[in-house]
């Protein structure tokens, strides 16, 4: 089944409404600097007392930062959205923590070459629309047929996040193309910058689950 994650969270009540509508996965944003950035006291409330993973985004953290603001934000899943090393994810698996890499996917070419180079180093490949300037969190898609006629190049074991323009009216077609292991959401259920719309949230973890439960083909 694909499972849903929703990014970007600012507040407890959005974070709560996300994990009552069935989101799997919960998100902030670790990297400073950026429009929906919270700091690692801000995710512990954020999070509190909610049944579901927790996803921190970094960009371009050294491995003490990774560490120390993962700890403190009390995060499951790192997710590195910048230009990370292979080696540096997998010392932070290593550690103990679940590694999602980012890849703002212009083309085939750019899915292909990260799922090698990470290949062994992640547990799954976040693939992110591209976007010049941006790290991800700008709304913008990626080729999903171009993506998904390579699918077979993902290695053993690493899983399919889509992510990048996903809304409730378009992320069942996004399931259908590409089967992912996930889906991450952020702006794409906003009313406003960093407040999630619980209505929005609700019928995109419909949309994806209605597809999954749907006979197939």
């Amino acid at each position: 089944m694909t499972e849903v994650k929703v990014c970007g969270l600012m507040r407890h009540q959005d974070a709560a409404a996300a994990a009552q509508a069935g989101a799997r996965w919960l998100g902030v944003v670790l990297a400073p600097g950026f429009r929906r950035s919270v700091t690692a006291d801000d995710a512990r409330v954020i999070f509190r007392s909610l049944p579901a993973r927790r996803v921190g985004v970094f960009v371009d953290a050294d491995e003490l930062m990774l560490q120390s603001v993962a700890e403190a934000a009390g995060v499951d899943v790192l997710q590195l959205h910048g230009d990370e090393s292979p080696e540096l994810a997998a010392r932070m698996r290593a550690a103990g923590w679940e590694v999602w890499k980012a890849v703002r996917a212009r083309d085939a070419d750019d899915f292909s070459a990260a799922a090698a180079r990470y290949a062994g180093s992640v547990d799954a490949l976040l693939v992110d629309g591209y976007s010049p300037g941006s790290h991800g969190g700008v709304g913008a898609s990626f080729p999903w047929e171009a993506v998904a006629e390579r699918l077979g190049e993902l290695p053993h074991g690493m899983r399919l996040i889509a992510a990048g323009g996903l809304r409730p009216d378009n992320v069942a077609e996004a399931v259908r193309i590409l089967r992912p292991h996930a889906v991450d959401v952020s702006s794409g259920v906003e009313s406003t910058l960093g407040r999630k719309d619980p209505q929005a949230v609700r019928e995109f973890v419909r949309a994806v689950h209605s597809f999954v439960s749907a006979p197939q083909a």
